[in-house]
């Protein structure tokens, strides 16, 4: 026999009252005699005597009662011993790990995994008894309170509504949290229900395992049931990338999506398509072989501004939850442009050439480089800025680049070159090393020797790769710039042309002459409209952080510039979900953790969409190579698990098996039981112990 609350059982030390109280009344008196009392003595001797047997039996009563009582609160249970009619089942605490992961969607002739595993849940729970609790703790990375209960019809309630999750999780996080809840338990019998597909990369994952042994302990049994019983056919798509850096209406985005076949048959002739927006935008065909990867390259153009929907998806399959992949891309309405210069004349060519789009693709503000500072810089997202010299606001040029803005430097039209080196400087640009040539003159005619056209401001600007040869302009003057950053167009002495510089999230061009014609033909090229379009679109295009985020993780909103107290989530299945900010609050970012569907998550400030995010599911999940039984036990052996680990087939008696190794019966009822009977005992003999000593 054990005891479930052993710590009850420093209560026997109050069984000791009773002897304490008895011993007191046992003082022996002063005698006195009386000779009219002496013939009475032999007649009250055997009530005397007969009283005192009473007495001791009354002591004997009152000590089990508090032993009876104490034992029954320490909870006596007889271990391996199951006693029918005459003693209750041991209390039992079953805690059932639920796979939920969608690849637990997979179908045989039984209905899917999940719904399986749902349903041997219920069937264990129909053996439970009143008094016993359940739990229940998820593979994937879901919400769960992990709460014991008693409740088994509200319990099952909740059960039948779960859905699988997108998202996914591993064997062994998941154990650690059964293996704290049920160490928590008092009841003896602590059973833990594992219920999933044991995908080979849930258990043999490398990593090295912590101790369990102490919340896992002999007195705990571990039931597997692998619900993964045929050869599964999946093709997932793993990655959805896209290649393009410069985004416009109309104009193509070319992308490039991973595939992946994780079955044991090669597939031909599959298709993938391209959605924008719900819209079928592209179809190509693709062959991967088992086992294998295959990118293939699609392309589509977006017919709308703003933010753009694109999605990867291929034919159906036996796991649908990975048949479809997630991005997003951002088109501007329009681009808002501010030209500073020393002088209005030295962007007036660059003013033209913004206007060659022939369309309102921007909105042009012309100020004088004085006024820089009394500027909200944050309405911009490109400046073009044709100065040797900032007086003021170059901490603000700095915050807004920093933060995302887009800076076309130009020098001034009259060389200054330690006013424009200043600046670089300041800027952290690099230098000038010397001006090369004279302004106006037109002795030097030094042209462009190298262009990078991969950059991808030099996308769709020639039809054809054969034409990637433009007119260079000539160069009367220019100061020779040190390589920083990226070097996009150099001159024949090997000075930089353009250079990229990248501070933070934003990017700078900087350019070694000014875009006026007493420094160059430059502004009267062919390419010089095209290429300053091109940079203004490309330096407005924000850095879409290339995260990818899974199902159920946490994403980050940026909350700049936004001025309302609450935050709308529009999520994949057109569910709406509000979250109030704090009016006093200086976060710049909302942390957002409700992500367990794929698919695309919209963030609205009132009115205005702020950010559209993209969460996709784990490729570890669509793996179907399946963990065999040595794999199971081998990890429990790295757990240092003390208890008895039962497998148990889906073909099996799933109740005979689970009450064949449930143990122990509890004897607490019986032990009160007895206590009680034991006190009106012990009432009974004291009330006429009491009517026999007022007779003496």
């Amino acid at each position: 026999m054990i005891f479930l609350n052993p710590a009850v059982l420093l209560g026997l030390l109050a069984a000791s009252i009773p002897i304490i109280i008895h011993l007191f009344n046992l003082r022996k008196l002063k005698k006195i005699e009386f000779s009219t009392l002496v013939f009475l003595k032999e007649l009250q001797k055997n009530k005397i005597r007969k009283i005192k047997l009473k007495q001791w039996i009354l002591l004997a009563l009152r000590v089990l009662i508090i032993l009876f009582v104490v034992l029954a609160f320490a909870r006596p249970t007889l271990q391996s011993i199951q006693i029918g009619g005459t003693t209750s089942a041991a209390k039992t605490t079953a805690l059932f790990i639920l796979d939920d992961t969608f690849s637990m969607s997979v179908v045989d002739q039984k209905g899917s995994y999940f719904n399986q595993a749902k349903e041997i849940i219920k069937q264990i729970i129909s053996q439970l008894q009143e008094g016993d609790e359940v739990g229940l703790v998820f593979v994937s990375n879901r919400l769960n309170d992990n709460k014991l209960t008693s409740n088994f019809s509200e319990f099952i309630k909740n059960l039948d509504m779960l859905d699988l999750s997108y998202s996914t999780g591993d064997l062994n996080t998941a154990i650690t949290k059964a293996a704290q809840m049920i160490s928590e338990s008092n009841n003896f019998n602590k059973e833990i229900y594992v219920l999933s597909d044991f995908q080979k990369n849930k258990i043999t994952d490398g990593i090295t395992h912590n101790d369990l042994s102490e919340l896992l302990n002999d007195k705990v049994r571990i039931y597997s049931f692998d619900i993964a019983d045929k050869e599964v056919f999946n093709l997932s798509v793993d990655d959805l990338k896209i290649n393009n850096q410069i985004f416009e209406k109309d104009k193509t985005v070319e992308f490039s999506v991973t595939i992946t076949n994780n079955s044991e048959q090669n597939v031909n002739s599959a298709v993938v398509s391209l959605f924008m927006n719900n819209e079928r935008s592209a179809q190509k065909s693709f062959d991967v072989t088992a086992g294998q990867s295959v990118v293939v390259n699609i392309e589509a153009a977006p017919k709308t501004s703003g933010f753009v929907d694109v999605a990867a998806e291929i034919e159906t399959d036996e796991i649908e939850q990975d048949n479809k992949r997630f991005t997003s891309i951002f088109i501007p309405e329009k681009i808002s442009v501010g030209l500073f210069a020393e002088s209005q004349n030295d962007l007036t060519f660059v003013n033209l050439a913004l206007q060659t789009t022939g369309e309102s693709k921007y909105e042009i503000e012309r100020k004088n480089i004085s006024q820089l500072t009394s500027q909200q810089l944050s309405k911009y997202q490109v400046i073009i800025i044709s100065a040797n010299s900032i007086l003021n606001g170059i901490e603000q040029i700095k915050d807004f680049v920093g933060s995302g803005g887009g800076l076309i430097l130009f020098p001034a039209s009259t060389p200054y070159i330690s006013s424009f080196n200043r600046t670089l400087s300041q800027l952290n640009l690099g230098n000038s090393q010397s001006i090369v040539g004279n302004v106006g003159g037109g002795e030097l005619r030094i042209k462009i020797d190298k262009t990078d056209f991969n950059h991808p401001v030099f996308q769709n600007i020639f039809k054809s790769d054969d034409k990637k040869k433009y007119e260079s302009p000539e160069l009367n003057a220019y100061y020779k710039l040190t390589q920083s950053g990226n070097q996009i167009i150099s001159l024949i002495d090997g000075s930089s042309f353009l250079n990229e510089i990248k501070i933070n999230k934003g990017k700078v061009f900087v350019f070694n002459c000014a875009p006026v014609l007493s420094w160059s033909d430059f502004p009267i090229k062919s390419i010089f409209a095209p290429l300053i379009n091109k940079s203004v679109v490309y330096l407005a295009a924000k850095e879409r952080e290339q995260f990818v985020f899974s199902a159920g993780e946490q994403i980050s909103i940026n909350l700049k510039g936004t001025n309302q107290s609450q935050i709308k989530i529009v999520r994949p299945d057109e569910s709406e979900e509000f979250i109030s900010l704090n009016e006093n609050s200086t976060k710049d970012y909302l942390v957002y953790s409700n992500t367990s569907t794929a698919g695309n998550y919209k963030f609205y400030s009132g009115d205005k969409l702020i950010d559209d995010i993209s969460v996709n599911t784990d490729p570890t999940e669509s793996k179907t190579e399946y963990a065999d039984k040595d794999d199971f036990e081998n990890y429990l052996s790295q757990i240092k698990f003390n208890g008895v680990y039962t497998p148990v087939a889906k073909e099996e008696n799933i109740s005979e098996k689970i009450m064949q190794a449930r143990f122990g019966s509890e004897l607490w009822r019986y032990f009160l039981l007895t206590a009680i009977i034991l006190a009106f005992v012990e009432m009974t003999i004291a009330r006429n112990t009491k009517k026999e000593l007022e007779g003496i």
